[in-house]
């Protein structure tokens, strides 16, 4: 369902815009029908789409066998606000909502010498973050009805599914993780002109800076022991509208 979703954005983008992008002659905005779009206004608004792919980066405290992420595709929607510094620059504020699962496959060498069933070697980690980016975004000279950019930044989220404080841990089948985590971004763009607003694709990395593991109570817990750290590692494919 979300490929097909996604097949539509570009099919009604492609429509619309088709005898717009390729012709040589600038897209602005123009008062008299309240159309268009500019890059001149110091505040600027819009909305976005579009699909995320996470992941996590597992650090070890032994040389075991990597547990294995199976990820899931899941869904960003969110508003922008842009405050435009020059020609070249711009600061972005994108408050959003992701939603994304992630399942963990442990190998039974985490278990040697533990009694266990086949459901402890798989914990499914849901997660719903309101994510909170701070980007500045540097723009290329606009071509004719183009104009690349590259975006980065740093952010933070809440993860509504974190169960941080749910006392019950992987004994009684709750993976916990950190309900606050804190992320680097890194990614690129191109600005579309059309003549009733501005459509912007976005391709962008998301790099864990903290530790979302919430560990076990027993330290040596074949879920949590051998884990020193984990972090969230994402890919998120935007669709902006302005």
């Amino acid at each position: 369902m979300k490929y097909i979703f996604a097949l539509l954005i570009v099919l009604f983008i492609s429509n619309e815009s088709s005898a717009q992008l390729f012709k040589k002659e600038k897209v602005s905005y123009d008062a008299n029908q309240g159309r268009g779009t500019t890059d001149n206004d110091l505040l600027r608004w819009g909305y976005f789409l579009g699909f995320n792919s996470y992941d996590f980066k597992f650090n070890y405290n032994e040389d075991l066998k990597d547990i294995y992420v199976k990820r899931s595709p899941g869904f960003n929607v969110g508003l922008i606000g842009n405050l435009r510094i020059n020609k070249f620059i711009d600061l972005r504020l994108e408050p959003g909502l992701s939603i994304t699962t992630r399942e963990l496959n442990y190998s039974t060498t985490y278990f040697d010498g533990i009694e266990f069933k086949k459901s402890d070697l798989i914990r499914e980690v849901k997660s719903t973050y309101i994510h909170i980016p701070l980007l500045v975004k540097i723009s290329a000279k606009r071509i004719n009805n183009f104009k690349p950019f590259i975006v980065g930044g740093f952010s933070t989220a809440l993860n509504l599914s974190s169960n941080e404080d749910n006392p019950e841990d992987n004994d009684n089948g709750q993976f916990r993780t950190t309900s606050n985590p804190v992320f680097y971004e890194l990614g690129f763009g191109i600005d579309f002109y059309l003549y009733n607003f501005k459509f912007t694709p976005t391709i962008r990395g998301v790099f864990g800076l903290s530790d979302e593991l919430v560990r076990d109570e027993d330290p040596n817990s074949p879920w949590t022991g051998n884990i020193a750290s984990m972090e969230t590692r994402a890919v998120f494919i935007n669709f902006t509208f302005q």
